[in-house]
């Protein structure tokens, strides 16, 4: 018999796992669903299938579930399905959780050390027609894109070297290339760092290895046209600690913060570091080169942000002095100086997003999500804590900002912009809203720039769906047999 889920931040409320794999036809819609918007938005979600092992554990530690909305003719169809890892499968054998803390397979249990332990619940990347269910931990597993049936894992057809692969890749839109990196890349809280390129077929074109200062949660990265910008932020894995039955990951203040910069078109070994303050940050808006200069946009903050890893460093942070930002950060190669510049763009946020076409070059639109007080009380749902309750539209040149609130019992997950073929269209941002009063779920479709105004639509969903981490817009024409 499974047992019921330990009722924590992490397992109750909006964020209780649903564990409901579904197929829904022509979901309702409210208002007018632009028949321009084609394709399919796929999401990854954390979705315990079973009560962690040891009676506790993170959100993100979940089981893999992917879901699918498809777009055609103003018309739109739901499907979820989970990922069939090796990790899956083996608690299902069992009919329980088998594996311990996040990312630390020594307090498994006996007989699995070793074997893939990945929930591959973060990104649903999207590559020359292939879908990757990707978790930073390990190499994705593949979908059928249409399906989600699982295919296995993937390894760009034993090409790939390193062990694992980010769930933050960047395609170049001009050349369809995929730009990625893996770190503990030679193994389990190891400094090695790969750093990998696949051409618009999807073949493994590129992979450099190189030696982090530190063992670090890098998390995301950044590429503009002409460099490859890899962020250290102080947040270390030890393997002693690991093999203790410990933490995978600790606030390290004393790191600092480290930035590795290298020519696009030149090698690891032409890795430049920067050194400064400590700082959190997990997800990059946009960068690109003028020259010797380097800008990167990124949300920042003083402190960690996870509770978890907050609570294995053994500190408190208020959410109030943390220090959250949109930053711009300014890197002057010309000069022999190892820091940088920082400017503040815009409040505090996470989940930044530009258009496709904006990437790796000077752009003006950014989009991302905050929590703002004034519009609500703090809502828990995903693996922060209180869920975003604002989308913001700002532009970086000028700081003119749009924001948009659905109600102070509404939360925001993450969005996704939606291109338009129309001449001076900015395009559409999609998100799904938690309706906390109903315990149920609907998409919200926005005019990107006039998001203010309100949804141009929202699609209703008949159930809750669980937050989650990251979503990919993939438009009719880039999938196979639409």
């Amino acid at each position: 018999m499974t047992k019921p889920f330990p009722q924590t931040m992490d397992f109750a409320g909006f964020n209780a796992p649903s564990r409901i794999e579904a197929d829904i036809y022509d979901l309702v819609v409210e208002g007018e669903l632009p028949a321009e918007i084609r394709g399919h938005w796929y999401r990854s979600i954390p979705d315990p299938q079973y009560p962690p092992k040891d009676g506790w554990d993170t959100f993100i530690s979940g089981d893999g579930m992917v879901s699918l909305f498809r777009f055609e003719d103003g018309h739109v169809d739901f499907r979820q399905r989970y990922v069939m890892t090796e990790r899956l499968k083996r608690d299902r054998a069992a009919r329980r959780g088998l594996h311990g803390l996040y990312r630390n397979p020594y307090t498994d249990e006996p007989g699995f050390f070793g074997e893939s332990r990945t929930a591959s619940n973060t990104t649903p990347v999207f590559h020359a027609g292939r879908i990757l269910a990707a978790k930073e931990d390990d190499r994705p597993y593949e979908l059928d894109p249409n399906t989600l049936a699982t295919i296995g894992p993937y390894d760009f057809g034993g090409a790939l070297k390193s062990l694992t692969m980010t769930a933050h890749c960047r395609p170049d839109p001009e050349t369809g290339e995929l730009y990625f990196f893996g770190y503990e890349a030679g193994g389990l809280a190891s400094r090695e760092v790969a750093f990998c390129i696949a051409d618009k077929t999807g073949k493994l074109i590129r992979e450099e290895w190189f030696e982090a200062p530190f063992v670090s949660l890098i998390h995301d990265f950044a590429v503009t046209k002409e460099h490859v910008i890899f962020p250290l932020q102080p947040v270390s894995a030890d393997l002693e600690r690991l093999k203790s039955g410990g933490a995978h990951w600790v606030w390290d203040p004393d790191q600092g913060t480290q930035v590795g910069i290298m020519p696009r078109g030149g090698s690891v070994k032409d890795l430049r570091w920067f050194k400064g303050p400590p700082s959190s940050f997990f997800h990059f808006l946009n960068a690109y080169s003028d020259g010797d200069k380097v800008t990167v946009d990124v949300c920042a903050s003083d402190m960690i942000v996870f509770p978890f890893i907050q609570e294995a460093s053994g500190v408190v942070a208020n959410p109030a002095e943390m220090g959250g930002r949109l930053a711009r950060w300014s890197f002057d190669l010309s000069r022999n100086e190892d820091s940088w510049t920082e400017t503040v763009l815009g409040p505090g946020g996470d989940m930044p997003r530009t258009a496709d076409k904006d990437a790796m070059k000077d752009y003006e639109i950014a989009y991302y999500q905050t929590y703002d007080p004034r519009n609500g009380p703090p809502m828990v749902s995903g693996p922060v804590g209180a869920g975003f309750n604002t989308v913001i539209r700002l532009n970086v040149k000028t700081g003119a900002m749009k924001t948009l609130s659905l109600g102070p019992h509404v939360t925001v997950q993450e969005h996704i912009h939606i291109p338009s073929s129309q001449p001076r269209h900015e395009g559409w941002l999609a998100f799904v809203c938690d309706l906390h009063d109903e315990n149920l779920s609907e998409v919200a479709v926005v005019e990107a720039e006039h998001l203010d105004r309100g949804p141009i639509c929202r699609i209703k969903i008949p159930m809750r769906l669980r937050c989650q981490v990251h979503g990919t817009w993939v438009p009719a024409g880039a999938l196979p047999g639409f």
